[in-house]
């Protein structure tokens, strides 16, 4: 039933640690900050309390998905073993890194017309994609092959809730994902937009609050709304912070309160430095299973 390894992006923002103890392969994504080129490495090249504060100082990052050449690398050795894979991606609506993903699949099944590549688009982000990543890991430890595996990860992936806020906008508003007057605005009124990635992996902002408390409050709300189960939720919980780990203690203190049924406590990661780049400082975000996502 094992006989295929998972394989998933740097931008699933989970610990080093996560992927050494469950000996995940993951491709990096890279970014370029101050002329100088840099892997996701999940903090290892630069640290994210470094790379947080340099954008808050001015620098402005900007990031390059995988190559194929890349998954390729990442591909070929697990295939020579004669295992399988199942590949998940960074959201299809956030990135194109999936097109060379599904490159590299063509042309390492015709080199190894034997094994098969699965490539998924995870439709997820940060942590929320850290979250699919584990769920994936726990099927397969529970004996599901590839295919059920597969089928049980496209069945529910658009289960899995992604909500978010950002205390400072100006990287969104770089990057576009906010307008500059809506965005101008909000900083001036303090207003803390909520937001979540849609069922196409899309981030979508869908509404405005003014101040931090307020805006923690109305996340979890959106958890009580959508969680499975409502509040006897028993499913995991992550949160990923962008050097804001005072908000994002807050937002984990608030849920296990409300849901006392957790599996474990509320786990909190940092935000990549791709996606990060994206972010910029101060953006907390969580993530949880629930009810289908829609538009």
């Amino acid at each position: 039933m094992n006989n295929y390894v998972i394989t998933c992006c740097s931008t699933a923002d989970m610990p080093a640690s996560y992927f050494e103890e469950k000996k995940v392969p993951y491709a990096c994504f890279h970014f370029l900050l101050d002329g100088k080129e840099y892997p996701d490495d999940l903090g290892k090249s630069i640290s994210f309390p470094d790379f947080y504060r340099m954008i808050a100082d001015g620098a402005q990052p900007t990031t390059a998905q995988v190559n194929t050449e890349q998954y390729i690398n990442l591909f070929e050795p697990i295939l020579k073993e004669g295992k399988d894979i199942m590949h998940l991606t960074l959201s299809s609506g956030i990135s194109g890194t999936i097109n060379s993903a599904n490159m590299a699949k063509v042309q390492m099944e015709e080199k190894y017309p034997d094994r098969k590549v699965v490539i998924i688009d995870s439709l997820a982000a940060s942590s929320g994609f850290g979250l699919l990543l584990d769920k994936a890991l726990e099927n397969q430890e529970k004996g599901m092959s590839l295919e059920e595996n597969v089928q049980w990860i496209e069945e529910n992936k658009n289960k899995l809730h992604h909500w978010f806020f950002s205390t400072d906008l100006t990287s969104f508003i770089r990057g576009g994902r906010i307008s500059k007057v809506s965005g101008f605005l909000g900083q001036a009124l303090n207003i803390c937009p909520l937001m979540n990635v849609n069922n196409e992996g899309k981030l979508i902002p869908r509404n405005k609050y003014r101040g931090k408390k307020q805006v923690i409050r109305e996340m979890v709300k959106r958890m009580e709304e959508h969680a499975q189960g409502g509040l006897e939720y028993s499913g995991k919980c992550y949160i990923s912070n962008s050097a804001c780990m005072e908000d994002a203690r807050k937002v984990a203190d608030m849920v296990e309160e409300k849901f006392p049924n957790l599996n474990g406590k509320v786990l909190i990661n940092s935000i990549g430095t791709v996606i990060g780049t994206h972010t910029g400082p101060g953006t907390v975000a969580l993530f949880f299973w629930g009810d289908e996502r829609t538009e």
